[in-house]
């Protein structure tokens, strides 16, 4: 489910090297991102069921049980197939993300993306056909391939939009990767009403439309060029970099940016090759690895998903006749809040934006309690609880929802970057299917105060942001990088603003 515009206002832009104004190529980068991020709406349409898919498909498993065995399918049998259906796509996208870095340092960012678009052909035909062919398997297996591919994509897409970006607008076109993910939910709930496609007869096609965001990608990217880092620092084409830069920047003078990449390179020739398990190994990236693993964590421990989990049945206790579309209606302020993100993450910083979405999150899990606990003997309290679920939707898209995707790119220089966004992914992933898996249980035990748990989690989140993440606004990958390795673990010690005090608070490429 679950930032960010740069300071500068539409019609302007930085001042570029050779004095010109960057406004008029805001477009190109616009454009570029308009392409690469359709496959960000591809995720969210195949990460849950849409609104009544459970018992549609629940129905297609009986059909397809009666037509082989003769027989209704046991109540038990039917509960394992669905739990299967909704969490194989999670592992999927567990091993997809532990892969990043095979891909990437091999094929490119760009190249590895326009692959990855078969294994959405792929999975849009064997959920597509799954009825036809009365198979279950086909479904399950589909529902697994996708999740790969997805897994897949949150490293690509980050990474590859961290390298191409200007510093001024990294953070903003970084948040674009979420703003495709919470379109594509809200597409998701509107196709899948009942009325729409949700339906027995239309519900393969629904789930084989992701077919089109991917033909989309085939179409664009190719358009799109390779991110000039990795031509340069991993390729060593220092001619191929300079050509992508001068087009992405739109100047010709793109002197400080190929020299912070040769800096950046140099580092890297003297350091290890960094694989996954260097990166655990070795001190110098122990705490932006730790960072980037809690931000993920806080990402889907946050209670997100509980909160969609509960919104129907709050919807219905308030007395709204149609508590689907009160549902969507939450899917747009998740999508509205996103671009409020997009517009201010450059003026507030990273850092500033998460810690203003956890505290409001927390705040509105301890509404929410209350509201539920009360529900009861205070019919009125659903309507405080239908205010507590949109506010907390909207304080998940200020920080929580964007920011964990791209920060991890900008936590490591080029050569850790890869293995650091695949175990950051990873627990993303493994995370997510935890509380998947556990949610439900849970909520039977603790009823309405799973909220407190929640809230818990929130503060601690909180709590680390506050002492231990630093601001990565406004400042380059080596400047980032060299923060950590400057410090070391004397590091960890300081607050945000003192851990990259040496490195100059006007220094931008």
């Amino acid at each position: 489910m679950i930032s960010n515009r740069g300071p500068q206002p539409l019609g302007q832009g930085p001042v570029l090297g050779d004095g010109s104004s960057a406004a008029p190529h805001r477009s190109r980068y616009r454009l570029n991102h308009a392409h690469r991020h359709a496959r960000s709406v591809e995720k969210p349409s195949s990460t849950k069921p849409a609104p009544g898919a459970k018992k549609v498909i629940e129905e297609f498993y009986n059909q397809t049980w009666i037509h082989r065995y003769k027989e209704r399918i046991l109540p038990a049998t039917l509960t394992t197939l669905w739990s299967l259906s909704v969490a194989i796509f999670s592992v999927g996208g567990m091993i997809g993300s532990f892969s990043v870095g095979l891909f990437v340092n091999r094929f490119g960012r760009r190249n590895s993306m326009l692959m990855m678009n078969l294994l959405t052909f792929v999975s849009a035909v064997l959920m597509g056909f799954s009825k036809l062919g009365k198979s279950f398997e086909m479904l399950i297996l589909g529902r697994f391939v996708i999740g790969v591919y997805c897994g897949l994509t949150t490293g690509f897409v980050p990474m590859y939009v961290g390298e191409v970006s200007p510093t001024d607008l990294r953070g903003a076109l970084g948040t674009l990767h979420q703003l495709g993910i919470v379109i594509g939910i809200l597409i998701a709930q509107v196709f899948g009403l009942d009325s729409i496609m949700g339906n027995q007869e239309l519900w393969p096609l629904l789930l084989s439309v992701i077919f089109i965001p991917a033909l989309l990608q085939c179409i664009l990217l190719p358009f799109c060029p390779e991110s000039p880092r990795f031509l340069l620092i991993n390729r060593n084409e220092e001619n191929r970099a300079k050509s992508v830069l001068k087009k992405l920047r739109g100047t010709s003078d793109v002197t400080r940016d190929l020299q912070e990449m040769k800096e950046e390179s140099r580092q890297m020739m003297r350091e290890k090759k960094v694989t996954i398990l260097e990166l655990f190994r070795s001190a110098a990236y122990r705490q932006p690895l730790l960072i980037a693993v809690v931000l993920q964590l806080s990402q889907q421990l946050s209670g997100i998903n509980a909160v969609f989990y509960y919104s129907t049945s709050i919807f219905e206790k308030a007395g709204v006749q149609q508590p689907v579309y009160a549902t969507i209606g939450s899917g747009i302020v998740n999508t509205a809040f996103t671009v409020v993100s997009l517009f201010v993450v450059e003026r507030a910083g990273r850092r500033t934006l998460h810690l203003i979405g956890l505290a409001g999150m927390a705040g509105c899990a301890v509404l929410m309690t209350i509201a539920l606990a009360l529900l009861e003997q205070l019919p009125w309290m659903s309507y405080l609880s239908i205010v507590a679920i949109f506010g907390f939707v909207a304080f998940f898209e200020v920080g929580p929802g964007p920011i964990p995707w791209f920060i991890v790119a900008e936590l490591f220089s080029q050569g850790p970057r890869p293995a650091a966004i695949a175990v950051a992914g990873f627990s993303n992933w493994t995370s997510n299917f935890i509380v998947g898996m556990c949610f439900q249980y849970v909520e039977q035990l603790c009823g309405p105060y799973v909220f407190i748990i929640f809230t818990v989690l929130l503060v601690l989140f909180f709590i680390f942001t506050y002492f231990k993440v630093p601001e990565t606004k406004g400042r380059t990958f080596d400047e980032i990088a060299s923060g950590f390795r400057q410090g070391g673990a004397s590091q960890s010690d300081k607050t945000p603003e003192e851990l990259f005090h040496p490195l100059g608070a006007d220094s931008q490429v």
